[in-house]
This record gives C-alpha cells, structure tokens and sequence, in this order.
C-alpha cells in the first residue's frame, strides 16, 4: 500500500510539474497571406496590408490603447475599404454571416453599419496577440492569432484592434497570459523577418474613449498623424515627430494622471513589473527624469508605488477621466499650430511585461493560416465556437471592449504642486492573463472572456490643431485648456 501511495504521489507531482509548462497555441497571420476560411474573400478589395513593415521593438508587453505611436498610418493608402464591408455585411445574401459578425462584436445586425462608422483604420506596427475569428460552416469560429506588423486592422476608441481589414473578421482583445503562448508558424504564414517573440504586444483599452489617434507615418517616420476616431484619414492633420517634448513631472500622480500627461506630449508609459500597474498607484519617479527632452513615441518607465493602488481592476469606475484633478501636469506647449510630438524612436523605457512566446515552424503546407492549431487540409474548427459578447462598441454587454459614446468633459490642465500625494478614484486596467495551462494542441484553449474593466483616464496627443473628430468620439477636442 506504501508503495502503491509513493506511486501515486510521483505521478502526480510529475503532471503538475508538466501543467506549468503548457502554452496556448497561437496562430501566425502574416501580412498580405490570405486566410483560408474568412468573412470577406481577402481579393484586395476590402483592404491592404503594407507587407514588408518590420516590427518596432516594444517598449512594454502590455500597452493601452492610447500609446502614442502605438499604430501607424499612411496619407497616400487607402489600407480599409469601411463602405465596402458595410455593402457587405448588410446584404441579404450574407444575413447569416451578419448575424455571426454581430454577436462577436456584441451588437444586433442593424447596428453594424453605425458600428463600423466608429472604426477607425490603422496599421499595426508591433506583433500583436488577438482573438482572431474565422468563418466556418456558417458559424463565427474563435482562434488566438500573432497578426504580424503591417496587417491593416480597424480599432474602436479604446485603441483596441477591432477588424482585420482585409478579410473583414472581428478581432478582440487577446484574453490570455501572452508569456505562455506558442507561435505556430504553418500554412503560408512563414516567420517574418524581424521576428522577436520578446517584442510581441497585447493591446489594453485606453483609460477613456479617445478623441484621435496618434499615428507614426510609415512612409515618413519623421511625420506623425492626429487622425480623428471615426474617419479613414480624410480629416487627418499631420506634425513633426522629430521636434521634443520636455519630461513632464510626475511622482506624486497615479498612474492613470502620469500616463494621461505623457500622452499629451506624444510620450509612451513603460513601467517596472510585469503586469499593468492599478490606475490610482502612486507613481514615485520617472526614467528618464523631468526635463529630459523626448521626441513623439519615446517612452518613460515610469516606477509605481504597487501597494499604494486599491489593486488590479478595483479602482472607482465613476472617474471617467475629467480633470482638474490634483497632480495634472502642466498644460504642453501652445504651439497651436502643431499637435505635440517625439521621435518615432522606440522609446528608451524598460521592457518589463514582455511576452516570451516560443515558436514553431510548421513544415506541413495544411490547414488553414488562421484555424485554431489544426494541420488538416481546410483547418480543424476549434473546439471553441460559443460567443464571446461584448468588445468593440457601446452596446456590448461585457464592456470590457466596448466603444465609449458618452461625453467626457474636457480636460483642464494646470500646474502640479510639487509633490503632491493625490489620491483620485483612478479605475485600473487588469492583466487579462488566461488559465495558468493549458496544452499547445491542435485545439484552442477555451477563451476566458473579454477584459471587463478600464482604469481611469489617458488622452491622445492632440495639442495641436485637428479636425473635429468622427463618428464615436464622445468628447471635445483634448489638448491642454
């Protein structure tokens, strides 16, 4: 009995051992490669890719979608025919693939029209994690996907990618723990060059609906684009990338207030640890230091005093991000003439929140590029196929992706005190880890649900003028008062 007990014992040590070192299988989708099984036949009609864009290095893991230079645009390519996919999806002949693309979406039929008129069209510039749907079978059927840098993605006012241009499938937010994926590389969708799994990004929602979207010119990376939430680059104002920003003040802020005065000034929040720090913690200090003079996109690692924050997802959700809260920085330069700016350098902050995925090359030409792991000619269908609501607009009912249409005041900006220790009801913005294991099979693992909560707020960089902006912007123009 003794012996059979020890037995027993080891086999069970030895299955938790393994359990740690489960992964989820994610899929590669590169750039330009059509997919097998998609919503919208991917001819180049709905949309481009820019092939060929190398992935920037990350300066975090985890980045909200407010990050200035987090995506980029282009003034000469239409990458995302919008009334095209309209024309699609409301006709009656693909009723039920309407149907399918609405309840992913989280919205009824007759709302997607409004739907897309709140998307706006970027161009990735990271390897980025997602929920990637196919349709199979008259069903939407979800699959993690790494969409490579260049794939041109429709994103709600969160920031969130929300549809893949090309082929009009619904994207979400990647819901798992992204340092326990493994990249699969099969059915086309070769290893990209500038691969780095260290550099792959998970997308969180900004702290409040943006106004614009602050884009680096990927034909001039000298140039960055204010590009209003809602249009498809007709109202776009452009400015100078390369001219600086001074590091604002920021130790005696929380987190949400610190990351919000960076992005006025076109600067990216890195931070130490490796997950999201809670909007209302008490940020202590700042690398590089206030003064030091950044261009647009450059990051600052900021050091965040953890224990002071009520913790992850448990800041107050009634501050929906006005101001004239203490510990606002000062309003950026009155250069009305041209938005903020910094560098389309990669930022100089830590790297602290990295995915680590491995990867695999798949030496078999089966499957489809974006099923859910199966190696069989057309794709297995993963084993998850039940919906997922909410992601993507104001209707949804999970929120957790939803697209904010109310108003929001504008932000009144004045000097800081010195150090002040403000203590506002910040919400914060919680890792979206997945299940601690779950085996890289053929199957994909089933999803654990959209992110359900946002922290407090951030803005666009959009001191300078721009146009009035689009469809779903809930606010006036942000910007220093």
């Amino acid at each position: 009995m003794v012996r059979r007990l020890a037995v027993l014992l080891a086999a069970v040590l030895i299955l938790s051992g393994c359990s740690e070192q489960r992964l989820f299988v994610v899929r590669a989708v590169a750039a330009g490669i059509p997919s097998l099984a998609p919503f919208f036949e991917e001819d180049g009609s709905l949309g481009k890719d820019r092939r060929g864009l190398a992935p920037q290095e990350a300066h975090s893991g985890l980045q909200q979608g407010n990050t200035p230079g987090l995506y980029g645009g282009t003034q000469d390519q239409q990458v995302c025919d919008v009334d095209r996919l309209k024309d699609f999806l409301t006709d009656p002949r693909n009723r039920q693939k309407a149907r399918e693309w609405a309840r992913i979406v989280g919205i009824t039929p007759d709302r997607i029209e409004d739907h897309l008129d709140d998307l706006t069209p970027v161009l990735l510039r990271h390897d980025t994690l997602v929920k990637n749907h196919d349709y199979k079978k008259g069903k939407a059927v979800p699959y993690d996907s790494l969409l490579e840098a260049g794939i041109a993605v429709l994103v709600n006012d969160q920031g969130l990618p929300a549809v893949k241009c090309s082929c009009g499938n619904p994207l979400k937010a990647f819901d798992k723990d992204p340092e326990k994926v493994s990249v699969k590389f099969e059915d086309g969708n070769k290893k990209w060059a500038g691969y780095e799994k260290s550099d792959v990004v998970t997308v969180k929602p900004s702290p409040k609906p943006l106004e614009r979207i602050a884009l680096l010119d990927v034909d001039d990376p000298d140039t960055a684009i204010n590009r209003p939430v809602g249009t498809t680059g007709e109202q776009d104002s452009t400015f100078d990338a390369t001219k600086q920003h001074e590091v604002p003040p920021v130790a005696g802020m929380t987190f949400d207030q610190a990351g919000q005065a960076l992005a006025r000034l076109g600067l990216a929040v890195a931070y130490d640890g490796d997950e999201l720090p809670p909007g209302d913690a008490a940020v202590t200090g700042s690398t590089p230091g206030p003064g030091t003079p950044l261009a647009f996109a450059e990051a600052v690692t900021l050091s965040v005093d953890a224990d002071s924050g009520s913790g992850p997802g448990s800041g107050s959700s009634s501050d929906s991000g006005s101001v004239g809260t203490p510990g606002t920085p000062p309003p950026a330069e009155s250069d009305t003439s041209t938005p903020p700016s910094p560098p389309s350098g990669s930022g100089t902050g830590s790297t602290p929140g990295k995915g680590t995925p491995s990867d695999e090359e798949s030496e078999s030409g089966g499957g489809t590029s974006s099923g859910s792991g199966s190696t069989s000619p057309g794709g297995g269908t993963p084993s998850e196929t039940r919906s997922t609501p909410g992601g993507g607009t104001a209707s949804s009912p999970a929120g957790g992706t939803a697209t904010a249409t109310e108003s929001t005041p504008v932000e009144k900006t004045t000097p800081p005190p010195a150090s002040s220790s403000s203590a506002p009801t910040a919400s914060s913005t919680p890792p979206t880890a997945g299940p601690p294991s779950v085996e890289p099979t053929s199957m994909e693992p089933t999803s654990t649900g959209p992110t359900v909560s946002e922290p407090a707020a951030s803005e666009p960089v959009s001191s300078g003028p721009a146009s009035s902006g689009g469809p779903g912007s809930g606010e006036a123009d942000q910007g220093p008062a």
